[in-house]
């Protein structure tokens, strides 16, 4: 139950009951027909923040340690070099005998060890510190670079790695520090490089590589054997790990050639990796240090080398929900449109190139519907699966609205200002129409009582195109858009819109679910043309983080509501859909 440390920080008991008794985190009840003590809580979700950057940008190095007490060494351009990080500030500590890169660690700062790596040459080599200099320890059996640490001081383990360019290890060795030498354990059930490592040489974790193609797969070890753990969300190598078996924590990388910020928190009990906070800077390369509450990477790779430092801490907020992988579309588009719910969603339009196909989806499964008499994208929609509404669009901007009945779609009432890439919220029956282009940016705002649209004046209080929307004719929600400063947010009343609380993240192509006072953005792009994956919920006055996009994209569609969500399509094009709902981990133990 150690686990709950970083898990529950508040629980309510009833040891007379089978019944469970929630509390504001989480909830612990004891089960008297099945003697079990049965425990569930929300997964934490933490923060990244800058720390004191390293005295020179340098990669391809190896960290043990914590954030207030952390050790890296190796790397380039610098190989032998060693660096001592206090919570503030980096400092010079005892050079290594060996010079490398592609090496692993594993320890504390006053007791860490280092093995394997390149100097050109591929090493077995061990070197073991003291807390100010370096010396020479037992040669591991396998030569090997790329490869992952774990463990305590005096009990280590070498995991994966490479013995040459490409040629994947299943390789796993023991240390003992008190005889210096390594012993065999049990082999990778999947040989891999360039992977990542956490936990304890009788406990330990071994989660993405390469091996040739990058790999999601996760193993357990408990000190003889290396079973199947819960995979990835996101296929990743040359990324950082913490923590413990129990409770790990992977960021950064690649996936699979382009350096990502994804972070991912794994939960033993469960065998699943959850997504949290997404790095400051995505990178590769780097040093990863900590536990899966106090984490720390150092320097690394996005294209450049760097020397930025960031600091990974649990917060004190709580992931409440999360993305899970849906069906595929059948038709992979982008700039279309959504309607429905997350079990009846409706997917129309859309660009690859341009689509009048619709589907329907059943909470597992995409069908085909019946297609828009006039295909475009960029469109918005509203409505439910058997009700729907889709208006405006492009090419060129278009007027036309066009109702769904739950097999085909038949001509509504023309917008009175056409356009494109515009905002949407409502029913069938009531539906509204908000900002978008023409190709200029417009604030207009248009109301539909099921054959007519009519203007609404005043309009947005900022023109805006590209931007997402949610709620009701009369409790609406626009956020997000293409200009800057790409975050606010407006409600509407029916008659008027006010300001409301900025998203957190700027964004604009993204996508938007719920209601005014329980909206759903997720999604979209930054100028930049990086990509999003951040999702955030909104309460009617304040946007916070919710858990992120499994697959990071922009132009996308969404449907549903803050608590169970609906997430599909993309701008590359893409067909993959997502689901959101609360996320709810429960754990039995007998007593």
């Amino acid at each position: 139950m150690a686990s709950l440390q970083d898990l529950i920080v508040s629980a309510s008991l009833n040891l007379l009951s089978t019944t469970e008794n929630t509390g504001s985190y989480g909830y612990l009840w004891y089960d008297s027909t099945n003697n079990v003590l049965k425990y569930s809580a929300y997964v934490p979700l933490g923060t990244w923040s800058a720390g004191t950057a390293l005295p020179g940008a340098r990669y391809l190095h190896a960290g043990v340690g914590t954030p207030t007490a952390g050790l890296i060494f190796g790397g380039i351009p610098v190989s032998n070099c060693t660096l001592e990080y206090n919570s503030s500030a980096w400092s010079a500590g005892g050079n290594m005998s060996t010079g490398r890169c592609n090496l692993a660690g594993a320890g504390t700062q006053n007791a860490g060890l280092a093995f394997g790596g390149l100097t050109p040459a591929t090493v077995t080599c061990t070197e073991e510190y003291n807390g100010s200099n370096w010396a020479s320890g037992g040669n591991l059996g396998t030569a090997r670079r790329c490869l992952a640490g774990a463990g305590t001081p005096d009990a280590e383990l070498a995991i994966g790695g490479a013995a040459s360019p490409g040629a994947a290890s299943t390789a796993t060795e023991e240390y003992n520090g008190v005889t210096e030498t390594w012993a065999s354990g049990g082999n990778l059930g999947t040989g891999r490089f360039y992977l990542a490592g956490a936990g304890t040489q009788n406990a330990g974790l071994a989660f993405g590589g390469l091996s040739p193609t990058v790999l999601t797969c996760t193993e357990e070890y408990d000190g003889s054997t290396w079973s199947t753990g819960g995979a990835l969300s996101v296929a990743t190598h040359e990324h950082g790990g913490a923590g413990q078996k129990h409770a790990a924590l992977s960021f950064g990388g690649r996936s699979p050639g382009i350096p990502t910020s994804v972070t991912e928190k794994y939960v033993n009990e469960t065998s699943v990796w959850y997504a949290d906070s997404s790095m400051i800077t995505g990178r590769s390369l780097f040093a990863g240090l900590g536990c899966q509450s106090a984490a720390l990477a150092a320097g690394g790779s996005t294209g450049a080398l760097v020397a930025c430092t960031e600091e990974y801490c649990y917060n004190g907020t709580y992931i409440r929900s999360g993305w899970s992988a849906g069906g595929a579309l059948s038709t992979a588009r982008g700039r279309l449109a959504g309607a429905g719910t997350q079990n009846a969603g409706l997917a129309f339009g859309g660009y690859n190139p341009t689509f009048s196909c619709t589907e329907e989806y059943d909470g597992s499964t995409w069908t085909a519907g019946g297609a828009l008499i006039t295909a475009r994208y960029y469109l918005a929609g509203a409505g439910t699966q058997n009700a729907a509404l889709a208006f405006g669009g492009y090419f060129p901007a278009f007027s036309c609205t066009e109702e769904y009945d739950g097999s085909s779609w038949a001509a509504g009432g023309a917008l009175i200002t056409a356009r494109l890439v515009l905002g949407g919220a409502g029913t069938q029956n009531a539906g509204l129409a908000f900002g978008g282009g023409t190709p200029t940016a417009v604030a207009c705002t248009e109301e539909y009582n099921g054959s007519t649209w009519s203007t609404s004046s005043p309009g947005l209080g900022t023109a805006r195109c590209g931007l997402a929307g949610a709620g009701t004719q009369n409790a609406g929600l626009a956020f997000g858009r293409n200009s800057f400063p790409y975050a606010d947010t407006e409600e509407y009343n029916g008659a008027t819109w006010a300001s409301g609380g900025n998203l957190t993240t700027g964004r604009f192509y993204l996508a938007g679910a719920g209601t005014q006072n329980a909206g759903l953005a997720f999604g979209g792009q930054a100028p930049s043309c990086s990509c999003f994956s951040c999702t955030e919920e909104y309460d009617g006055s304040t946007w916070a983080a919710g858990g992120a996009l499994i697959a990071a994209r922009t132009i996308l569609a969404g449907a549903g509501t803050q608590n169970a969500g609906l997430a599909f399509g993309a701008g590359t094009p893409g067909a993959c859909t997502e689901e959101y709902s609360p996320i709810v981990i429960t754990f039995t133990r007998t007593v």
